[in-house]
């Protein structure tokens, strides 16, 4: 088989190729099927980085040990189905780590707790109610107060990471603050 015409090669002789050690196969199967990984990954994760990412390491995973096999469908499938797995695996891996921030956060409050009893108490409850007021807000704002206030990240940088205009982290942020004052006022009724 040349390589002369690579759009008339089908994706699983491609994969072979690939497979055979002919690494430029990687770059069409690459340009047919990116926009599909990149597009459930971005879905899924909400970020432009991490959709990157993910669309990166499936082809890069697709070049070293795929576990695709054509009889039990296409490659577009399998790609599809590979991609939303991975990005689920990393949103249960985000969501670890928020667990693993609050449980670190409660035993920084405890800590406090021991050393000065009612100014830890004090502390601990206002803690808790930050908390359930923040849980109110959306994702989107939740995250940027929670990069601004616990990990004292700037609103430039935030939109760094993110991937987001400056504009529209301060609104977020503007707007989150908002109705964290307003949720915290109605816990404290």
């Amino acid at each position: 088989m040349s390589f002369e015409s690579p759009n008339c090669i089908s994706d699983e002789d491609l994969l072979l190729l690939l497979q055979s050690g002919k690494t430029e196969t990687l770059g069409v199967l690459y340009d047919r099927h990116a926009s599909l990984v990149y597009g459930i990954s971005l879905k899924l994760l909400g970020t432009q980085t991490e959709a990157e990412e993910l669309t990166q390491d499936i082809f890069l995973n697709l070049a070293n040990k795929s576990a695709y096999n054509p009889q039990r469908g296409t490659l577009r499938t399998y790609l599809a189905i590979f991609t939303r797995t991975r990005a689920l695996e990393r949103l249960k891996s985000r969501s670890q780590k928020q667990r693993q921030l609050y449980r670190q956060s409660i035993a920084e409050n405890l800590s406090v707790l021991s050393k000065n009893p009612l100014e830890g108490i004090t502390q601990f409850e206002r803690s808790q109610e930050i908390k359930s007021a923040l849980e109110q807000l959306s994702a989107k704002e939740q995250e940027i107060l929670m990069m601004a206030y616990y990990q004292g990240l700037s609103q430039f940088e935030i939109a760094k990471q993110l991937n987001l205009t400056l504009e529209t982290v301060k609104f977020r942020s503007r707007c989150g603050l908002l109705k964290l004052r307003q949720a915290l006022i109605a816990l404290r009724r």
